[in-house]
C-alpha cells in the first residue's frame, strides 16, 4: 500500500481555467517547499511541458527557484491509450518520492472518449486513483446558478468525490459574496476564488498552446504569474489537507524494466489493457531492477548498448517520458539531437526515433539544415517516426524540401484531425509484429499524399476503416501517437533491431 497525497483538478467544461489553476498550484506548492509530481489526464503533450516547468523551472518574484525542484517531467495518465489498470502504477512511478501529486483533468469532468461512456474521462481517472477532485468553475455571468451547477456535478456520480470548488473569473467582492452564499446550500467548501483579470500570457496557435520549448523565457514568466495569482486566491492548506485525505493505493509502481520483461513473453495480438491488476511483474512493476538488465533468453537481447537517437528541440516536442525509460530498459543508450540546429546525427547512432511536434512551423529551418536531412536520408538503421516525424521523412512539407526518405508530400489543411483510434499492424515491421493491436491518438492539421504506403503502418479499425502510414522491416512512420507503456514490446523490438544493425556494421 502506497500513501501518496494527491488532487485532481477538474472543471465542468474546457475553458473553465483548470490549466491555469493546476499549473499555478504546482508552482505554489513547489515554492512552499514540496516536491510536486505533475500529471495530466489524456493524451495532451503540451500541458505537461508547462507542468514540468512549473515544478522545476519557474521562479518566484525574487528570482529564486522553487524549493523541491527535482526536474520531474510532466506525465500523462490516459485510460484509453494505456488501460485503466495502468493509471495507478504510472502515477506511483512518476510520483515516486514526491510529497504531492497534482493531476490536471481533461475537457469536462465527465467527458471521455466519444461514444465510450466514462472511458478516458477525468471522472474515471479520479475513481481509479481514489483521488479527491477540486472543481474549477467559471463563475462569470452567474451567481446562485453556480450552486445548481456544482450540485449536478456532485450528484451525477457519487463515486466521484468532489471535495472542493475553486470559483474562477469572479467579477467583484459583491459577486464573490453571492457565490459563496449560494454554495453554502451544496455543502462543498469553496477553497479558492480567482477574480477576473487579464489572461496570463500563454499564446496559442492551430494545435493549442505554444510549447514551452519554443518560448522558455515567456513560459517561465507565465507560470510564475499563475503561481502568484493562485497563491493569493486559493487556500493552499485546505487543498493540502484534501490531498492528504486520499487513501493509500494498493498497486505497485510501474517499472520500465518490469514492463519490458513482461512484454517479452506476450503474444503480439494480446492486448495488454485486458490484463487485470495482478502481481508486480504482470503490471510492469518490478521495482529495483537495473535498467541494463535484459530478461534471460529473450530473442534479440542486445549485446552491448545500441545507441538510439531521439529527435528533440522546438520542432519535435511531443513525447511521453516513459518512451525513453522503456528504451533504456530494453538495453539502449538514448541520446537526443535537435534537427533545427545540429548538422550531424549523434555519433554511433543505431536507430532513430522522431516523434511529434510542429515541423510545419519550422519548415524553413528544417529545410535549410540540408546536411542533417542528407544524413537522415542515408541512414540505414531502424527508424520509428510519429506525426511530425512522418512529415520530416517525406519529400516536402508545404513546398519545402524535407529528408526525402519517404516518397510523400505533406501540406497544411484547414481541417483538424483529432481523436482516439484503434488499429492493427498490417504486416511485420520494425516497430510492431503483424497483428499487433494498439490504441492511439491523432492530432494534426496536415495531410500526406499518398496517405499510406504498401505495406501501410496500420489498418485503422474505423469507422471508417482505412490504412495509414508507412512501414517495412527498417522503418515505421505514422500519424498515430502511441503510449509505449501500453505496448512495451515496441521498445524492445526497436532496440533489438538497433542491436542487430550495430552488430552488422
Amino acid at each position: 500500500m502506497t500513501r501518496l497525497p494527491r488532487l485532481v483538478v477538474a472543471a465542468p467544461a474546457s475553458g473553465s481555467g483548470k490549466t491555469t489553476v493546476a499549473t499555478g498550484l504546482m508552482v505554489a506548492f513547489a515554492r512552499a517547499g514540496l516536491d510536486v509530481s505533475p500529471h495530466k489526464v489524456g493524451p495532451d503533450y503540451i500541458d505537461p511541458g508547462y507542468h514540468a516547468l512549473a515544478v522545476s523551472g519557474a521562479r518566484d518574484g525574487a528570482g529564486r527557484s522553487p524549493a523541491g525542484s527535482p526536474g520531474r517531467p510532466g506525465r500523462n495518465l490516459d485510460a484509453f491509450l494505456c488501460g485503466s489498470q495502468l493509471l495507478a502504477p504510472l502515477l506511483l512511478h512518476g510520483a515516486a518520492g514526491a510529497d504531492l501529486a497534482v493531476i490536471e483533468g481533461v475537457m469536462g469532468l465527465y467527458d471521455g472518449a466519444a461514444g465510450r461512456g466514462e472511458e478516458a474521462s477525468t471522472a474515471q481517472a479520479a475513481k481509479v486513483l481514489r483521488a479527491p477532485v477540486v472543481l474549477v468553475v467559471d463563475a462569470s455571468s452567474q451567481s446562485r446558478s453556480v450552486a445548481a451547477l456544482v450540485h449536478g456535478f456532485v450528484s451525477w456520480d457519487p463515486e466521484v468525490r468532489i471535495a472542493g470548488v475553486i470559483l474562477n473569473k469572479v467579477g467583484s467582492a459583491r459577486h464573490e459574496e453571492l457565490l459563496r452564499e449560494a454554495m453554502e446550500a451544496v455543502g462543498i467548501p469553496v477553497v479558492g476564488v480567482l477574480h477576473r483579470a487579464d489572461p496570463v500570457r500563454t499564446p496559442a496557435r492551430h494545435l493549442g498552446l505554444v510549447p514551452v520549448a519554443e518560448r522558455r523565457r515567456e513560459a517561465v514568466e507565465a507560470v510564475a504569474e499563475l503561481a502568484d495569482r493562485v497563491a493569493r486566491g486559493v487556500d493552499l492548506q485546505a487543498l493540502l489537507a484534501l490531498a492528504h485525505s486520499a487513501p493509500p493505493l494498493p498497486q505497485q509502481p510501474w517499472s520500465a524494466t518490469g514492463a519490458v520483461r513482461s512484454a517479452a513473453g506476450r503474444h503480439p495480438q494480446e492486448d495488454p489493457r485486458a490484463e487485470e491488476d495482478g502481481p508486480a511483474r504482470k503490471n510492469g512493476a518490478a521495482s529495483g531492477e537495473a535498467a541494463e538488465d535484459w530478461p534471460a533468453g529473450v530473442e534479440g537481447a542486445p549485446a552491448g548498448r545500441p545507441v538510439v537517437a531521439v529527435a528533440g528541440g522546438a520542432a519535435f516536442t511531443f513525447s511521453y517520458a516513459e518512451h525513453t525509460e522503456l528504451l533504456h530498459a530494453a538495453g539502449a543508450q538514448v541520446v537526443t539531437f535537435d534537427p533545427l540546429h545540429e548538422e550531424r546525427l549523434p555519433e554511433g547512432a543505431d536507430a532513430l526515433v522522431i516523434g511529434g511536434g510542429f515541423p510545419e512551423v519550422y519548415a524553413d529551418e528544417l529545410a535549410a539544415n540540408e546536411p542533417l536531412a542528407r544524413e537522415v536520408a542515408a541512414f540505414r538503421g531502424p527508424i520509428a517516426a510519429e506525426c511530425a516525424g512522418l512529415l520530416y521523412l517525406g519529400r516536402e512539407l508545404d513546398g519545402r524540401p524535407m529528408c526525402g526518405l519517404l516518397d510523400l508530400t505533406a501540406t497544411m489543411t484547414d481541417r483538424l484531425t483529432l481523436g482516439y483510434r484503434e488499429a492493427v499492424a498490417v504486416a511485420d515491421n520494425v516497430l510492431a509484429a503483424a497483428g499487433t493491436r494498439v490504441r492511439g491518438h491523432e492530432f494534426h492539421r496536415t495531410a500526406t499524399a499518398p496517405a499510406a504506403g504498401d505495406p501501410p503502418a496500420w489498418g485503422v479499425l474505423g469507422p471508417p476503416r482505412r490504412t495509414e502510414g508507412f512501414a517495412d522491416e527498417r522503418l515505421h512512420a505514422s500519424y498515430l501517437h502511441l503510449h509505449w507503456a501500453a505496448h512495451p514490446e515496441l521498445a524492445g523490438r526497436l532496440v533489438a533491431r538497433a542491436a542487430a544493425h550495430r552488430a552488422a556494421r
